[in-house]
C-alpha cells in the first residue's frame, strides 16, 4: 500500500492548517483570495469517484464544513468549489471565497494572475480566523500548524 504524500505543487503553494477525519486542509499562499484546498489522505487517488463510498461522503461533509467556516471567517458573495486536477493530478478540492469586484470577478481565478504570497502576519491572521470558524463548526478538526 502506497503511503499518502502531498504532491509537490500542493507542498509548494499550500500551508498546512490541519486535518479533518479524511482530508488534510491547506491554505493556499495567495493574498488575493481566501483560498483553501482539501486533500483526502488516500494514496493514488486522482478523482473523487475513486474514493470508497464512505470516504466520498466524508469528503463532502468536510467540504461543506470548510465552506461554512470560510464564509463565516472571510465573508464573501460566493463560494467557489472545484476539483480540476489537470495540472496537479492528486485529488484536491479548491474552496475559494469570492467577492463581487475582486480582481478576477466574475470570471474564474485560474490563470488570471500569479499567486501573490502573503506576509507571515497575513498568514497568521487568516489561519487564526479560519481555525476559529472551524472549531465553532460541527466536524472534528485537528490543528497541525
Amino acid at each position: 500500500m502506497t503511503q499518502f504524500t502531498l504532491h509537490p505543487d500542493l507542498q509548494r503553494d499550500g500551508i498546512v492548517i490541519g486535518d479533518f477525519a479524511l482530508s488534510r486542509l491547506l491554505m493556499i499562499n495567495d493574498g488575493a483570495y481566501p483560498w483553501c484546498v482539501l486533500v483526502p489522505r488516500v494514496a493514488g487517488i486522482k478523482d473523487a469517484y475513486q474514493l470508497h463510498e464512505g470516504e466520498h461522503a466524508q469528503m463532502l461533509a468536510e467540504s461543506r464544513a470548510l465552506c461554512r467556516a470560510m464564509m463565516n471567517a472571510f465573508t464573501g458573495d460566493k463560494m467557489n468549489v472545484a476539483a480540476l486536477g489537470n495540472m496537479t493530478p492528486q485529488l484536491h478540492v479548491h474552496h475559494i471565497v469570492r467577492r463581487a469586484g475582486d480582481a478576477a470577478w466574475p470570471g474564474a481565478i485560474w490563470g488570471h494572475a500569479p499567486l501573490t504570497a502573503m506576509t507571515q502576519d497575513e498568514i497568521a491572521r487568516r489561519a487564526a480566523a479560519l481555525k476559529k470558524a472551524l472549531y465553532a463548526g460541527d466536524l472534528s478538526f485537528m490543528d497541525m500548524s
